[in-house]
């Protein structure tokens, strides 16, 4: 009997082709595993009006451990029209099966570590202070970043009205504020609610510590916009400052969102470790990952108490998913299986794998069109690069 169990849920799209991949790095590295399938996204939603089925549901309930691949996501009217006849005007309503599942199991913690590879052409690199042009006037910071990104909360939370009904109404109505906007008619309204809670802050800004405290990095930053976002990232301010009490050989430094991104030019190796709500957390993760090569590099994992599922950043990419060979760059998906294993305890097969990815981006010699800066389609194998598998074959090479 195999030691753990893992639910396996490709969804739409890429993800088809980078799951298995991964599960070929995990097998080499002797991970005493057993993979049950199970469905989840477009198809789903097609069919049943659900993109998470419940099958899929009680299959993470009972083994707890997940990876995941991509699923599409589409607005709700696009949504709709997608539905099979008879399911259509049925009051179904689409929601990301994702963000479902950080729901339903209180996948509160989200880790997306952006961490550069050497050799990748895909790096960040800046002008030396009083260089010139050409490669001796630049350099290349070392990019280490893991963003905290509260994944239950804030814009996420999916409090929402188009036309918010009369008690809605009445409750914005009481605010001051909302003067400018009460004589609008309803459907010229809709509303989002940014909703944060001390417990699930503390969670998380706790998590960005020990985190910080175990790797021996030196700071962690509270990214919000308290400025203007008051109540908030207020409450998470707030939060930061008395959680980072219980460290004091760890500072706390704290940016707002629209600077911090400004800042990713100038000294983005200064930023290790940084802590933020919903949606703040989702821009800068993927605002670090163009600095490290891209969402082919860009893993997280999404951790509760009792459940944990890993997954790329990157998307379906649906007008790749039919090319044959395919041509996307596993890595990510690879990389992702890495963290599962370190939420395990075998960090030991994590780093392995994570050193066999650097030798091999390192060594130069298998590029993905995306390392290649080449346009995605039928051509990019054609013109060298490699295909996905081709990356995986090395690899693998280097695990041996």
């Amino acid at each position: 009997m195999a030691k753990y169990t893992v639910i396996t849920m490709p969804g739409d799209g890429i993800g088809n082709q980078v799951l298995p991949e991964s599960l070929r790095v995990l097998k080499a590295v002797g991970f005493d595993a057993e993979y049950i399938h199970a469905d989840i996204g477009w198809d789903c939603w097609r069919a049943q009006g659900n993109a998470l089925p419940d099958r899929t549901i009680e299959l993470l309930t009972k083994h707890k451990l997940g990876l995941f691949g991509a699923i599409t996501s589409k607005p709700n009217k696009a949504a709709q029209a997608e539905l099979k006849p008879e399911l259509q005007g049925k009051g179904y309503v689409y929601y990301s099966p994702i963000v479902t599942m950080r729901q339903k199991f209180n996948l509160d913690i989200c880790m997306r570590p952006c961490v550069g590879f050497t050799g990748n052409p895909l790096n960040y690199i800046r002008k030396k202070v009083g260089g010139g042009f050409g490669e001796p006037g630049f350099d290349e910071p070392k990019i280490d970043t893991t963003v905290f990104r509260q994944g239950t909360e804030g814009m996420y939370a999916g409090v929402e009205w188009t036309n918010p009904p009369e008690n809605v109404r009445a409750a914005l109505n009481s605010h001051p504020r909302f003067k400018a906007f009460a004589s609008l008619p309803g459907p010229e309204l809709a509303v989002s609610c940014r909703i944060i809670t001390r417990k699930a802050a503390q969670r998380i800004v706790t998590a960005a510590f020990e985190y910080a405290k175990k790797r021996g990095f030196k700071g962690v930053t509270i990214c919000e916009k308290p400025n203007v976002v008051r109540e908030t990232s207020g409450m998470m301010e707030e939060v930061a400052k008395e959680v980072a009490k219980n460290y004091p050989g760890i500072a706390l430094w704290s940016t707002n969102i629209d600077a911090q991104l400004m800042w990713l030019n100038k000294n983005p190796e200064e930023y290790n470790v940084i802590v933020s709500s919903n949606l703040f957390g989702d821009i800068l993760s993927d605002a670090f990952a163009g600095l490290v090569g891209g969402l082919g590099f860009a893993a997280s994992g999404n951790i509760g108490d009792d459940v944990a599922v890993f997954e790329p950043t990157h998307g379906s990419a649906p007008k790749y998913a039919e090319l044959n060979p395919p041509i996307v760059n596993p890595i990510a998906m690879v990389l992702s299986a890495a963290m599962m294993l370190d939420h395990v305890g075998e960090d030991q097969n994590a780093n392995r794998i994570r050193r066999a990815i650097a030798d091999v981006v390192r060594e130069g010699k298998v590029r993905t069109y995306d390392m290649m800066r080449f346009t995605g389609g039928p051509k990019a194998i054609s013109q060298g690069a490699a295909s996905t598998v081709q990356m995986t074959d090395a690899i693998l090479e280097k695990l041996k």
